[in-house]
Parts: C-alpha cells; sequence; structure tokens
C-alpha cells in the first residue's frame, strides 16, 4: 500500500495521468486525499498537502487540466490589478480551432480565441512556488477586454483602460499594436483620445 512519502519522485501539483505514468494506482490516490495527504484542486487534479500553499490554486488546476489554455479577461484583470472586480470563474482561453474543455470545479470560462493571434502577449505568472500559468499580459488584456466590450460591458473596459494608464509600467505604444494585431485599433485610440485629454 502506497504511503504519502512514495509521491515524492510526482510534483507538488499533479494530474491522475501522471500519477498513473509514476506507478500510482487510482485507489491509492483517493485514499491519500481521503486521509488529508492529499489535496484535490479539480477533478484528476492533486496537490500534495505537504507543498506549500498556492498563492493562485484555481488558476493552477485549470493550467493542469488544459496545460495550453491562457489565463484572459476578468481573471487576467484581476492579476494584473485593473479591476477591483472578484472573477466569479477562472477565465481561459483557447485556440478557436481545439475543443473547449468542460471543467466544473472550480467554475470556468472558456473562450475561444484566433489561432494567428493566440500566443500575442502570453507570459508567465508563479500560481505556486516553481509552477507557472500562462496568461495574457496587462496591455493584451485590456485590448481583450476593450474588444469584447459588448460582453464584459463598456464600463469594466474603460475603467481597465484607465487603471492601465494611470500605472507606471504603462506602454501605451504596446496597447496601440495589441489593438491593431486584434483589429480594434480605431475604438480603443478614440477611448485613449478621451482619457488622456481628461
Amino acid at each position: 500500500m502506497l504511503d504519502a512519502e512514495e509521491l515524492s519522485g510526482l510534483p507538488a501539483t499533479f494530474t491522475t495521468g501522471e500519477a498513473l505514468q509514476a506507478g500510482v494506482h487510482p485507489r491509492d490516490l483517493y485514499r491519500l486525499r481521503d486521509q488529508g495527504d492529499l489535496n484535490e484542486l479539480s477533478r484528476g487534479v492533486f496537490r500534495r498537502a505537504d507543498a506549500p500553499v498556492p498563492r493562485y490554486p484555481d488558476l493552477l488546476a485549470v493550467a493542469r487540466r488544459v496545460p495550453q489554455a491562457v489565463v484572459c479577461l476578468t481573471s487576467a484583470l484581476a492579476l494584473h490589478d485593473l479591476t477591483d472586480d472578484i472573477p466569479a470563474a477562472v477565465h481561459i482561453a483557447v485556440p478557436r480551432t481545439s475543443r473547449p474543455p468542460h471543467i466544473d470545479h472550480p467554475p470556468t470560462e472558456v473562450s475561444r480565441f484566433d489561432v494567428d493571434t493566440f500566443e500575442l502577449g502570453v507570459e508567465l505568472v508563479e500560481a505556486a512556488e516553481g509552477e507557472h500559468v500562462r496568461v495574457y499580459s496587462a496591455p493584451r488584456t485590456v485590448v481583450d477586454v476593450f474588444r469584447l466590450r459588448a460582453r464584459l460591458g463598456e464600463a469594466t473596459a474603460l475603467i481597465a483602460l484607465r487603471r492601465y494608464l494611470a500605472g507606471r509600467d504603462a506602454r501605451v505604444g504596446e496597447l496601440v499594436e495589441f489593438a491593431r494585431a486584434l483589429h480594434v485599433a480605431g475604438p480603443l485610440r478614440a477611448a485613449l483620445d478621451v482619457l488622456t485629454a481628461s
């Protein structure tokens, strides 16, 4: 019978598939979970109880389930401190050509983005010690929220843009480049003119 020490060869956060490849039987995973040696972050995603507490456990869980996904929209706004809203779900993007995943826990919303621009502005954020998730950069996120403002709300887009411009690291040129690439340069420039004039 497997004990918690025998999981030391696995990373702090791992999937059932990774455990199976390491020779761990599923019944041992669930027994260790039930006795508190493992935490189940999402279906099929486990974290050792002796590992440091993750900074963003929900993002980590979703990233392990969908490695090609990128944290976007409201979740990325929160990461970049461009909103005061607390997202009700983890918002991720996947390429338009892929099948959107269905994740019940943590609550997850999936957007499908164009393949040609999918990797633009992707950066890594440490969700737990030594474990990173893919997230869109602050300027890419502002442009995405602005581009999808009919769905997310004009106020959300304008607040994000205003907060981004007020930040020390604001790069207006990069913002405009993303806006061009994502076909929203005209509306973004109009909003920039209004915000910088006031």
